[in-house]
């Protein structure tokens, strides 16, 4: 976790009279230097590696502490489970998702960020964020499926 995620951090544990706990501090270290798009289970799988007295629950009401402190983001991609992004640091992506195994994909194409602007304007909107999802199917489940048909 870097200063400012800390600062940032327990600035929202103050303002909202939370306590300071040392599960909830090692949480966020870990969860942070993650790669991003983790579920609950991979967070905690992670985290319990670490230290096996920390449950699946506090794991869980932790992230949602990073989400309300703006420094983690909860995305919902189609009826698979909730992922977790790590916000500081990152610019703004889009993603793939494969709707037969759940791999996602980080892409950022600049074209598709100016005719999304385009269009807003076209349409008398001022863009304030967007979310980009294209599903459709991995190479590697394109390949594996293309076996069996053999």
């Amino acid at each position: 976790m870097t200063t400012d995620q800390r600062k940032k951090l327990l600035d929202h544990i103050a303002q909202n009279g939370l306590n300071i706990t040392r599960q909830r501090m090692k949480i966020a270290d870990i969860f942070l230097d993650m790669p991003g798009h983790s579920t609950l289970d991979q967070a905690y799988a992670v985290v319990s590696a670490v230290d096996p007295s920390i449950g699946q629950a506090t794991v869980y009401r932790t992230l949602k502490l990073l989400c309300d402190a703006g420094l983690v983001r909860e995305m919902h991609f189609s009826n698979a489970k909730a992922r977790y992004e790590p916000v500081h640091g990152t610019v703004h992506h889009d993603h793939l998702l494969c709707d037969r195994c759940g791999k996602l994909t980080e892409f950022i194409d600049p074209e598709i960020e100016e005719r999304q602007i385009r269009v807003a304007e076209d349409h008398g909107f001022l863009l304030t964020g967007h979310t980009q999802l294209l599903i459709g199917i991995c190479p590697d489940c394109r390949k594996a499926e293309a076996g069996k048909a053999q």
